[in-house]
């Protein structure tokens, strides 16, 4: 099995990516679920979701700057002979931060480089058509052998930096069908991310948790353009495998029978 996969700047990257916010502790559900994700996700239940992907041919990751994150690729690279591509997304609010984020993405192994969307909102201009420290940031970037990209969760953020021709050559942003997350209604969003000639990778796609992995999937995967990409976190080898069987599903065309989560009410069903 071999998931398909798109070149961004030479780099082959699966169009299925390892989210990371299951991996430490960021839930978008309840303190409790954020504990909880924190105690269970050690090193190797990290690896062992990894080298899940890894069988299916999937070879990215996003995450933060951590070490965490760099262990679990070394991990599997020995493991599995496959390297992730880090997708890193340093930065905040503060400029100086930021940089001192990318440059130990550098440090430690990043491809891409995508600061987070705590500093690229938070300096976008919508108005005068420009992102703050744009340009300086992509130099960053490049001078440190990494491709450049932005995270954001501010649709015109991409219309903004398409439009000023910035040197950002994927985007991060949030879309699914429930809307959580996305500031304007999905469907002026799918206009966006289907107009930028850029790679969008798509996260947030079950809306972290609250819509099963079937519909949503089905719906991401058939309103994005071929070259953009969909960023998934997960719980367990099992979630991995469920998630790429209904992707591929939808990317090849073919239905495929899900088996259903049964209760004894739902017995009747049957």
């Amino acid at each position: 099995m071999d998931f398909p996969k798109v070149s961004i700047e030479g780099i082959e990257i699966s169009r299925l990516i390892c989210g990371t916010n299951t991996f430490f502790g960021y839930s978008h559900f309840s303190p409790a679920r954020d504990t909880f994700l924190v105690r269970h996700f050690t090193i190797d239940r990290i690896v062992e979701v990894m080298e899940t992907l890894a069988d299916a041919g999937i070879n990215a990751i996003m995450s933060s700057p951590n070490e965490k994150t760099e262990a679990a690729i070394a991990q599997v690279k020995r493991s599995k002979g496959v390297e992730f591509v880090w997708i890193c997304t340093p930065g905040n609010q503060d400029f100086e931060e930021t940089k001192n984020g990318i440059r130990w993405a550098a440090d430690h192994g990043a491809r891409i480089c995508m600061p987070h969307q705590c500093y690229t909102d938070n300096h976008l201009v919508a108005g005068e058509g420009r992102l703050i420290h744009a340009e300086e940031i992509t130099e960053l970037i490049r001078s440190l052998g990494m491709v450049p990209g932005l995270s954001n969760h501010r649709p015109e953020t991409i219309t903004t930096c398409d439009k000023a021709g910035y040197d950002f050559a994927t985007y991060i942003h949030p879309y699914n069908v429930d809307g959580f997350l996305c500031p304007v209604e999905i469907d002026w969003l799918q206009r966006v991310i289907n107009e930028s000639p850029k790679p969008i990778m798509c996260v947030k796609p079950l809306a972290a948790g609250r819509i099963l992995p079937a519909p949503a999937l089905r719906f991401v995967w058939s309103t994005i353009k071929p070259i953009d990409l969909v960023v998934i976190g997960l719980l367990s080898p099992e979630e991995a495998r469920e998630d790429i069987e209904i992707s591929l599903g939808v990317l090849q065309g073919i239905e495929v029978e899900q088996k259903l989560s049964y209760t004894r009410s739902k017995s009747m069903l049957v």
